[in-house]
C-alpha cells in the first residue's frame, strides 16, 4: 500500500530573530478549509483521500467549557460542503471517538454525510456513543474496531423541563428522528434499535445498551468489525467501482 500524507497539521517551528518566515509553496491538491478541523489530506496509491475526525462532544448551540474536547459543527458542515464540491478529492474517511453532544447538530453533520455523491467511510475508534451512532452509520461504508463501543440510549436533555404532556411529545419526536435516521442508514430494524434504546436490564443508572465492536455488527448498526488500514482499503474499493 502507497500512503503519502499531503498535509501535516499546523506544526510550529522557532525562528532565528529577525529571520522571515518562508512563504508556504502552494499545493493545488489542498481543498480551502477552516483551521483546527483535525483534518487531513493524503494519497493512497492513485487516489486522493480526505480524513476527517470527530472527536469528544459535539457542540452544539452552546459553547461547551475550555476544558472539554469538542468537535464544532460550524467547522464541519462548511468543510464537508468544500469535500463535496472539490473535484480533487475522491473519497471522505471519518474517523470517530465521541461521546454524543447535541442532537441536532450530529443529526446535521449526519445528514450532509449521507448526502455525499463521494465514497464514504467511516470507523468508530474507542468509542461512537449517542448522536455518534447517526455518524458512524451515514458514511456509504462503516467500520468499528474490536475494542471500540457504541450506547445506544433514549434522547436526553439538561436544564429547565417542563412536566406537561409537550415536553414528553417532544422527546418522543426527536428519538422518532433519531432512530429513523439510524434504520435508513444501517441494517438495524426500527423494533431491535427501540429495544437497544429502552433497555433497562444493562446500565445501572440509566437505560439503553452498549455495544462493544463486534456486537455492533452483530445488531446491523456497523457493517464490519476493523482496523484504519481496512477502512481506508474498503474506501478505495469504493472510490474505482464507481
Amino acid at each position: 500500500m502507497n500512503r503519502k500524507l499531503l498535509r501535516n497539521g499546523d506544526d510550529e517551528f522557532v525562528r532565528n530573530p529577525g529571520e522571515q518566515e518562508a512563504e508556504p509553496e502552494p499545493d493545488d491538491r489542498q481543498p480551502c478549509q477552516l483551521p483546527d478541523t483535525g483534518s487531513m489530506l493524503f494519497a493512497h496509491k492513485d487516489k486522493i483521500i480526505h480524513c476527517l475526525t470527530i472527536i469528544g462532544q459535539v457542540e452544539g448551540h452552546y459553547l461547551l467549557s475550555d476544558r472539554s474536547k469538542t468537535t464544532k459543527y460550524e467547522h464541519i458542515l462548511p468543510l464537508l460542503v468544500s469535500i463535496a464540491e472539490d473535484e480533487r478529492i475522491d473519497g471522505l474517511l471519518i474517523l470517530l471517538n465521541t461521546v454524543g453532544g447535541d442532537v441536532e447538530a450530529g443529526l446535521a453533520i449526519a445528514e450532509v454525510i449521507s448526502g455525499l455523491r463521494k465514497p464514504t467511510v467511516s470507523i468508530v475508534l474507542g468509542g461512537g456513543h449517542s448522536i455518534g451512532i447517526p455518524l458512524a452509520v451515514a458514511a456509504k461504508r462503516s467500520f468499528i474496531a474490536k475494542s471500540a463501543s457504541m450506547t445506544v440510549h433514549p434522547v436526553r436533555t439538561t436544564g429547565l423541563t417542563l412536566g406537561v404532556p409537550q415536553t414528553f411529545e417532544y422527546f418522543r419526536r426527536m428519538q422518532d428522528r433519531i432512530t429513523n435516521f439510524v434504520v435508513e442508514n444501517s441494517n438495524v430494524t426500527p423494533e431491535r434499535y427501540s429495544e437497544l434504546v429502552l433497555n433497562t436490564g444493562e446500565l445501572v443508572t440509566d437505560v439503553g445498551t452498549i455495544l462493544d465492536g463486534e456486537d455492533a455488527v452483530r445488531e446491523g448498526l456497523i457493517d464490519s468489525v476493523g482496523t484504519v488500514s481496512d477502512a481506508i482499503d474498503a474506501l478505495y474499493e469504493l472510490i474505482i467501482s464507481q
